[in-house]
């Protein structure tokens, strides 16, 4: 079932059990969807819509925005507001596949590394292109940036 059937099953099942909150967070992440689906109409490589990883890629911004939204409520005080996006976390992280942990994320750079045979850090774009290709969703890779540049630099 790719991304897309996967949040429509939970939309539905969320309408017939009447979960308020769990149903606007899922109506965002489909309008989220849509709109990656109007912005490649029209281009080349438009092919059906969005693909799984643009739906874990989006996922994963999400998630950083409320993330960020939540630290802003938390140090202003709003902490009601604060742990709406912290519930909306959870229901986004239902789709996303499991986070890398700090050893595998670190063991995936180093077989990136060495699969582009990186020398120095102008190689750091492949490595990371290699990176994202295989674990778009699983991987944060604002962290991952500076482990391959500790590496390489």
């Amino acid at each position: 079932m790719d991304m897309r059937d996967r949040v429509n099953a939970a939309l539905k099942e969320a309408m017939k059990s009447k979960e308020a909150d769990r149903l606007s967070t899922l109506r965002l992440i489909n309008a989220a969807i849509k709109d990656k689906d109007i912005a490649l109409r029209g281009s080349a490589d438009e092919e059906g819509g969005v693909s799984n990883d643009d739906v874990l890629a989006i996922l994963g911004r999400m998630v950083k925005q409320r993330q960020e939204s939540a630290r802003a409520y938390e140090e202003g005080g709003r902490l009601e507001l604060a742990e709406k996006e912290l519930s909306e976390i959870k229901v986004i992280e239902e789709f996303l596949p499991k986070q890398l942990t700090e050893d595998e994320a670190e063991a995936a750079v180093s077989d990136a590394i060495a699969e582009v045979g990186a020398t120095s850090i102008r190689d750091m774009g492949k490595v990371m292109a290699v990176l994202k290709g295989k674990f778009t969703g699983r991987m944060d890779f604002g962290k991952a940036g500076p482990m391959v540049k500790a590496r390489l630099g």
